[in-house]
């Protein structure tokens, strides 16, 4: 049986049974998995752990499954399970991906894939910490989406473990949480004090990561050096009535910050390469910088006090 049928059926066994999980993800509970692991004994942890791996190479729904393993076996039992069965089910989803499929991509992609695929590879492990550390992203998609890329597996594997942490802790306590609540434990209040804490601490991670991605920026000083040596583009987020009416840096491309995800492909030289981005003040900037982050630019500065500073 040669490499390329072996593919076919995996991949169409896989399809079968992500469809079928899919289509039962409503039976799945949290009263559910506790009832099915109090009734393993010494087996629990274990069939929990592949239980979770399953479901994350299922597309089963993950916050279930690490609220299950703060019910079942506590705040650090739990983390610890629930760490061990997302990390290997991620991998797996990963690898399974990178077998199936990223010879295929890598070959036919162009485009605007080509410059996300490009631009996650250059991050690398810095890319998987920053999405595995935002909740916005879906956790299971990602897994097979970032096998399809040529991130280096040890980086992959070690970014996922390490970066999963805060947000599973949170959500392992949140379940621990819950079941002191309904039993009526001692210091109550102070377990739900802290399960709140941690859930909001996971919540603010988004703006921070963007934060510490995007950098302190640059004043109007290092940008006019950068503009007369010729080191950087400089991207003009403002509206083009504004950039036409009210004054510009010479050779300056204006996309406004609305506009700027349907026209990336202007920027596609620039991936890796120095883009310093103004407007008006420096606010749509910083949205302007999320944004090009997230597509795997790579060099990216807001220019604090934007035109204004620059006019003054």
């Amino acid at each position: 049986m040669n490499k390329r049928l072996v593919q076919i059926v995996i991949a169409l066994t896989l399809v079968t049974a992500i469809a079928i999980a899919i289509y039962y993800r409503d039976d799945f509970s949290v009263d559910l998995i506790e009832q099915w692991i109090n009734q393993m004994g010494w087996w629990a942890p274990i069939i929990f752990i592949l239980i979770y791996i399953v479901a994350t190479v299922l597309f089963l729904p993950g916050a279930i499954f690490t609220l299950a393993g703060g019910i079942i076996f506590g705040p650090v039992l739990g983390v610890l399970y629930n760490l061990a069965g997302a990390t290997i089910g991620a991998t797996l989803s990963f690898l399974i991906a990178r077998y199936l499929a990223s010879d295929y991509v890598s070959e036919r992609s162009g485009g605007k894939l080509k410059q996300l695929i490009s631009g996650v590879e250059t991050e690398g492990w810095r890319f998987v910490a920053f999405v595995r550390l935002v909740p916005l992203f879906p956790f299971n998609l990602l897994n097979y989406a970032l096998g399809l890329t040529r991130i280096r597996f040890i980086e992959y594997v070690f970014a996922t473990f390490v970066f999963i942490i805060p947000g599973c802790i949170a959500y392992t306590y949140i379940g621990y949480a819950g079941r002191e609540a309904i039993s009526g434990a001692e210091g109550l209040i102070k377990t739900i004090l802290i399960a709140i804490a941690l859930l909001a601490i996971v919540m603010f991670l988004p703006r921070f990561i963007a934060t510490i991605k995007r950098g302190p920026g640059i004043d109007i000083a290092e940008l006019k050096r950068r503009v007369t040596q010729q080191q950087t583009l400089v991207l003009d987020v403002r509206t083009e009535s504004d950039f036409q009416s009210k004054g510009h840096i010479d050779k300056a491309i204006n996309i406004p910050v609305e506009q700027l995800e349907q026209q990336l492909s202007k920027l596609d030289d620039y991936v890796t390469r120095s883009i310093s981005i103004i407007c008006t003040t420096d606010k749509r900037s910083k949205k302007a910088a999320n944004i090009l982050l997230k597509h795997g630019f790579q060099d990216v500065s807001v220019v604090r006090g934007g035109m204004t500073h620059w006019f003054s």
